[in-house]
């Protein structure tokens, strides 16, 4: 911890009450859970007799704190006590990459939400939503609060259950259209949403900057023109650019110049486009634009028929959002796919407009100073920039700038090759999925293997075991859109996703088998594809190693009885029940504790010796010997 970070910043004024909280997690590490959770009902009770919040902030963070130390593991730093109080007082936090946003997010959260008027933290896909209310979500159980989950593909019942939580994950997205839809309700059981009281958004300035002006609209289907959209996509086979019409990338628009009105007018045989009775204009300029500026694998993907938007912040695709005013159709007639019906407008409204509708705001982000004049003065929101828990030790590199796009690529791809062969992990961000793919193509060229991550939905599927090994030593990892893919990204891989995932594959291999029981096969800790030496000792229900970085890494293990090691030197002990290890390569050591135990050397290509006189087995492969008691 840095001594007194916040000596030389505007966050010196919350020095005070990150003391108070210090002073009083030394009293509340004595508590046992019970008398723990019994603070959070007598906080509930405070606030309910003198409405002061303001009052509660240092009890309730240092018991937010103690509660994550408890059922996490993680105990909040001094800047990140900061961090919440920041998002507290209605402003925004600006944190680095990798200093614990969304651990953060909790102290505001679990104070608010003593109000019992409702808490949403915005998150800015479905994913990041599931994954924060499961972790986080287990400090506010402890702490008897209730935690709500918003997703795609809820209900309305389901969705006003979720809401009526003390604290609800959802995205920017989901919240806004349930706004629209409950303004145009005509019964009060309708709605799923409470009144607004207190939101916390993350990658803020992804949501009230960049998509600020985006409008969300609840539309309904029209009689629409085929006919027209697949004439007018024709059409633009005949039009030249900067003869009969020019782009205007800056606005996504093109213009139509006089010669080029009159060749359509000639193609179509019709005297004027903008005939107010049959207008052709709406038509040829959606053409134009879905022909000129909307493009395959960038803007969208083509998925069971439909054109699919792909979200230029996130590289996510929007299945249930469309262009309008036509736009679509046309995109729809220049693909050759069905036309499905226009819409017209029944409701609409702003990110912008939508989250000034919160009496109190804040907001997370990685880069918030750089549009902090923005945010003060459309949202009155200004930015505290956080210090890091610890010395930053990344090395930022200049910029290169290179003359075209090919040559880009080419020595990105090159930087890849280069830095593999020392076993790094590299994880290469691109803002579109015809991009992702083109590097692909490159790796490929160099012999490389990697994983790949944008909208497309065979590579979506996959996503959470794709990010869970992209720090695993000599992985490559190309994604689209970074929004909320670096956070669960572990140096060294993700030991436990690993297990699951060869527990699966053993399962699914061994289904048509009878070597082992179910529920043996259920109990098994299989650590074979670790590239560490492992330290198992299922009496503490823990497994420990140290991984590429140095650090040490802890795992759980509950009610595992069997377990395999890796091919390095590992420490395997059992507990009181009977026990069946195996080693695997190098030299291992067994202890099966009490119980009926098993040491497994069924899988050797080797002659074992043992004495259980003198706690060892030997054998001759590559030099190799084993204890066990």
């Amino acid at each position: 911890m840095l001594k007194n970070p916040f000596k030389k910043s505007s966050l010196n004024k919350y020095q005070n009450l990150i003391s108070q909280i210090n002073t009083l997690e030394s009293e509340l590490v004595l508590l046992n859970d019970s008398d723990l959770r019994a603070k959070s009902l007598k906080l509930q009770k405070q606030y309910k007799e003198n409405q002061n919040l303001d009052s509660l902030i240092a009890e309730s963070f240092a018991l937010t704190r103690e509660t994550s130390q408890r059922t996490l593991g993680l105990r909040h730093y001094d800047v990140q006590l900061a961090g919440g109080l920041v998002l507290n007082d209605q402003k925004i936090a600006e944190m680095k990459t990798g200093e614990g946003k969304t651990l953060v997010a909790t102290l505001p959260a679990v104070l608010n939400a003593l109000t019992k008027k409702g808490v949403h933290i915005v998150t800015v896909n479905d994913y990041l939503a599931n994954r924060d209310q499961v972790s986080m979500g287990q400090i506010y159980r402890f702490l008897g609060l209730s935690t709500g989950l918003i997703q795609e593909v809820m209900s309305k019942p389901e969705r006003k259950k979720n809401y009526n939580a003390d604290l609800t994950y959802v995205t920017n997205y989901e919240v806004t259209f349930d706004f629209l839809r409950d303004n145009g309700a005509l019964n009060l059981n309708d709605l799923v949403l409470r009144p607004f009281h207190y939101c916390i958004v993350d990658e803020v300035d992804s949501v009230l900057i960049d998509e600020a002006q985006t409008p969300l609209i609840l539309a309904d289907n029209i009689s629409t023109p085929v006919d027209k959209y697949i004439l007018a996509a024709e059409i633009t086979d005949y039009l030249d650019l900067n003869v009969h019409y020019k782009i205007d990338e800056k606005n996504k628009n093109v213009i139509l110049t006089e010669e080029g009105s009159k060749q359509i007018e000639q193609i179509l045989s019709i005297q004027d486009l903008y005939n107010p009775n049959d207008p052709w204009i709406p038509y040829i300029n959606n053409a134009l634009k879905a022909n000129a500026l909307y493009f395959n694998n960038v803007h969208y993907i083509i998925q069971n028929n439909r054109i699919i938007i792909v979200d230029e912040f996130t590289g996510r695709i929007m299945p249930d959002r469309r262009w309008g005013d036509g736009l679509h159709q046309a995109i729809e007639a220049k693909e050759k796919l069905p036309i499905r019906k226009k819409t017209e407008t029944i409701a609409a409204i702003t990110y912008q407009n939508f989250f000034l509708l919160y009496p109190k705001l804040g907001g997370m982000t990685g880069t918030g100073k750089t549009a902090e004049i923005e945010f003060e003065k459309i949202y009155n929101l200004s930015v505290e920039e956080i210090p890091t828990a610890q010395l930053n030790q990344r090395q930022d590199l200049p910029d290169l700038i290179y003359k075209d796009q090919f040559s880009k690529w080419n020595a990105i791809a090159q930087t890849c090759n280069k830095i593999s062969m020392t076993g790094r992990p590299i994880l290469v961000g691109t803002t579109t999925v015809e991009k992702s793919e083109m590097l692909a193509q490159l790796l490929s060229e160099y012999k490389l293997t990697y994983q790949i991550l944008n909208a497309k939905p065979e590579n979506v599927r996959r996503e959470s075991e794709i990010i869970a090994q992209a720090g695993k030593k000599g992985n490559i990892t190309i994604a689209t859109n970074m929004a909320g893919r670096g956070t669960d990204i572990i140096l060294g891989g993700n030991i436990s996703f690993t297990i699951q995932k060869k527990l699966y594959d053993l399962l699914t291999l061994c289904k048509n088998y009878k070597l082992l029981t179910k529920k043996e096969l259920l109990e098994a800790s299989f650590l074979e594809q670790l590239q560490f030496a492992i330290n198992v000792d299922l009496s503490q229900e823990r497994a420990t190693y140290i991984n590429d970085a140095g650090v040490e890494v802890v795992e759980t293990l509950i009610n595992i009885e069997n377990l395999v090691g890796s091919a390095f030197d590992d420490v395997l002990i059992g507990d009181d029940g009977n026990n069946v290890l195996r080693g695997n390569a190098g030299v291992d050591y067994f202890d099966g504790g009490s119980g009926i135990d098993t040491v497994n050397f069924f899988y050797e290509q080797f002659a074992i010796t043992a004495d259980l006189s003198q706690n060892r087995a030997t054998y001759t492969a590559l030099t190799a010997a084993m204890r066990y008691t």
